[in-house]
């Protein structure tokens, strides 16, 4: 009798068993969260340094007046304006400038009309020289006084000219094409040779000015491209035009000097961020998205064949984008999350989402 109840105890426990079986595997089924998986990607990146430094004028001018004790009586350009070479800036008053003019006007006029009577007189010495009619020592006083008014012709033509040149200089010009970043100049102001009265950056040209660590000097050249990230996260490419031959003794860093677009415009005065590109090398990379990040390490998911998922840590390098270099830990054929890492633990279940479980197979099959 017991041994009949043992049997159809252990009958009894075989069918539940077996009854269960589907029940949690459906579970099982259920519980596997659906992800997209992927190879990692080999790409072409280059090499970059990254860097900060401050947005600087290229060339800044200082435009300034070259005349003594003038007013100004217009103001044509403020801060901001778009100048060029040659563009009047600032008139100042030339009454005084224009009467001294035509005081030298007149005195060339008199020192010519000196110049023919010495000349007429000059020319009778020459033509008696000889006759005895004039001393030789008249003759050579009329001759004396010709050279004398030669003389005095083109000191009062000198003279002229300067003053035209002091007319020219009540208008002062635009020495560049450029942008205006400041003004000193004020209506009715009287001004001294010197004066600054704008200043400009010229042609609109600004550079970053990248302070680079000594130890990367050797492999940074003129010509190599660069980029910096402006205000609302701009990135603005340009080119190293200089690097400068010292490094300072304070930081150990040496200015790289990058050009930039003109028509960028990033404001002066920023200190900024940014990269330069050197060589260009192989990377192995992955979507952003695949890193999962805990505790300060990086980690990602990797889905053998039977669709478990195992957490692998890695080494990150570069950014491109969105794309991120993995340097240790992935191999080319691996299959990798790359979404839905963040809900996964170890050797979890997983359904991988359609077409991306054949690219995994693919993958291992090479």
């Amino acid at each position: 009798m017991r041994s009949t109840t043992l049997l159809l105890a252990l009958i009894l426990s075989l069918n539940l068993a077996s009854a269960a079986q589907p029940v949690l595997a459906q579970q099982n089924t259920a519980a596997a969260l659906t992800v997209a998986v992927a190879n990692p990607a080999e790409r072409r990146w280059p090499e970059t340094i990254p860097t900060s430094g401050w947005l600087k004028p290229w060339h800044e001018a200082v435009i300034a007046a070259e005349i003594d004790g003038l007013r100004v009586t217009d103001v044509l350009v403020d801060v901001g304006s778009i100048v060029r070479k040659g563009q009047p800036l600032v008139r100042l008053a030339d009454e005084s400038v224009r009467a001294e003019l035509r005081n030298q006007e007149a005195a060339l006029a008199s020192t010519k009309a000196d110049l023919a009577k010495a000349r007429a007189n000059a020319d009778r010495a020459r033509k008696m020289q000889g006759s005895g009619a004039l001393s030789d020592e008249k003759i050579n006083e009329y001759l004396i006084a010709e050279q004398t008014a030669i003389a005095g012709v083109e000191s009062a033509e000198a003279l002229l000219e300067s003053q035209k040149i002091n007319l020219a200089k009540t208008t002062i010009l635009a020495a560049d094409d450029g942008l205006i970043t400041s003004r000193s100049a004020q209506l009715g102001g009287v001004v001294s040779s010197g004066t600054e009265l704008f200043r400009m950056i010229r042609q609109q040209r600004v550079e970053w000015q990248a302070e680079v660590s000594a130890r990367y000097l050797p492999r940074i050249r003129q010509g190599l491209t660069a980029a910096i990230v402006g205000p609302g996260d701009r990135r603005v490419k340009g080119t190293v035009r200089l690097v400068a031959p010292t490094v300072s003794t304070d930081t150990g860093r040496a200015i790289a000097y990058v050009a930039l677009p003109a028509e960028a415009r990033p404001p002066i005065g920023l200190y900024v961020t940014g990269q330069i590109e050197l060589e260009t090398t192989a990377a192995l990379t992955v979507p952003e998205t695949a890193l999962v990040l805990r505790d300060g390490i990086a980690y990602v998911f990797i889905v053998d064949a039977d669709k478990r998922a195992s957490r692998v840590r890695v080494e990150t390098g570069r950014r491109n984008g969105s794309e991120v270099e993995i340097l240790s830990g992935l191999d080319r054929s691996t299959g990798v999350v790359v979404t839905g890492g963040a809900f996964l633990s170890d050797k979890s279940l997983v359904r991988v989402a359609e077409g991306a479980f054949a690219e995994l197979e693919k993958g291992e099959s090479r």
